[in-house]
């Protein structure tokens, strides 16, 4: 089971490299990892288990936030009125998306980041992606709301990049040009 301790914190070299791509058949530790990184979003989503081992809450863990330079993430939401998404993405791409822009009006965060950050992170309100499950599979879907503002932000981690990248630092709450703010519940 993935801890707290296993996933590394902002500075740490890994979070700013491009996650290498995966070839299938995936090998056995590679397999380990995804249903690793999914477990982790689903315990510790979980109160008793989050007290239990000291885990913070998330929705998206990549790879190479324990270290795995791998293009690999996994996403567990549960959102109220919505299906739950439960995924891993291997190898993951973003084929189309909308000109709309959303941000989550709270701010994003990170497992990597033991901080606050302060901003609106522009990102795309509605995006169609195509990935590969662990059996090597390919998938298609289409996201909006927090599920593709999950997704970017996954998806910036096998590129290098942090959340805090897209923030504007000299107006972090500046309007973003046709953005609508995502309120979570």
């Amino acid at each position: 089971m993935i801890l707290m301790k296993d996933i590394i914190r902002e500075g740490h070299p890994t979070l700013r490299k491009v996650a290498e791509e995966v070839t299938f058949p995936m090998a056995a530790k590679e397999k380990k990892l995804c249903n690793d990184l999914l477990e982790y979003l689903i315990s510790s989503q979980d109160d008793e288990v989050c007290e239990r081992y000291g885990l913070r809450p998330g929705i998206g863990l990549a790879a190479p936030q324990v270290n795995v330079s791998k293009r690999i993430f996994a996403l567990h939401i549960e959102e109220e009125g919505q299906k739950t998404l439960s995924i891993v993405a291997v190898n993951p791409k973003i084929v189309s998306h909308s000109v709309e822009r959303t941000y989550l009006a709270s701010g994003e965060g990170c497992l990597s980041v033991d901080r606050d950050v302060d901003g609106f992170v522009p990102r795309y309100a509605r995006i169609t992606v195509k990935a590969f499950d662990p059996e090597g599979q390919e998938f298609k879907m289409r996201l909006k709301g927090l599920s593709a503002i999950a997704f970017q932000h996954e998806l910036d981690h096998l590129n290098g990049v942090m959340f805090y990248d897209h923030i504007d630092s000299s107006a972090p709450f500046k309007v973003i040009p046709d953005a609508t703010p995502f309120e979570r519940d």
